[in-house]
């Protein structure tokens, strides 16, 4: 899907019904690896799972503050918020909603929403574990078993991305 990837064996993933754990080991300090995570989202995130598509997909951003948003830009100026910043706090945590339901629609309200909590850990001077839990799937309703099946493939696919992005990203 365009981007490189990094060999898929370097990312674990554990879940139970209502929750997804990544964890992967990133070539960079914390500070550069939490920078690439929330600064170069678009050049790691699959264009193909945004609403705009990989043609007409303009940005990718985190609004790097709690409160900020993560979005997508399109087409004639089209904005998507994906959810909301509830943790902002680098280069050690990020945890953000993930305010889209199992259909690809909105989810405005964030009692409903999945979240998403990244954590960036030193183990060495060029060498970060990036822990990453996307959990609370049960608030997306009926189809949240099948939701989290979904996402664990998708979250395996972009953090093997994210993995090749931080490894080419330079110092």
């Amino acid at each position: 899907m365009g981007q490189g990837m990094a060999d898929p064996d370097e990312v674990r993933q554990e879940f139970d019904r209502f929750s997804l754990r990544s964890t992967l080991y990133a070539p960079a300090s914390a500070d550069r690896a939490f920078a690439v995570f929330t600064g170069s989202l678009a050049d790691w995130w699959v264009r193909e799972y945004t609403w705009s598509g990989p043609e007409a997909l303009a940005d990718l951003g985190i609004e790097p503050r709690a409160g900020g948003m993560l979005y997508e830009i399109g087409p004639y100026g089209f904005r998507g918020d994906w959810g909301r910043v509830l943790t902002w706090d680098p280069p050690r945590r990020l945890v953000f909603t993930w305010q889209l339901g199992p259909d690809r629609v909105p989810v405005p309200d964030p009692a409903r929403a999945s979240e998403v909590e990244v954590l960036f850990q030193p183990e060495g001077p060029e060498l970060t574990r990036v822990d990453v839990e996307h959990r609370y799937f049960d608030r997306h309703g009926e189809a949240a078993e099948g939701y989290r099946e979904a996402l664990t493939a998708g979250w395996h696919e972009l953090l093997c991305r994210y993995l090749a992005t931080v490894a080419r990203a330079p110092d």
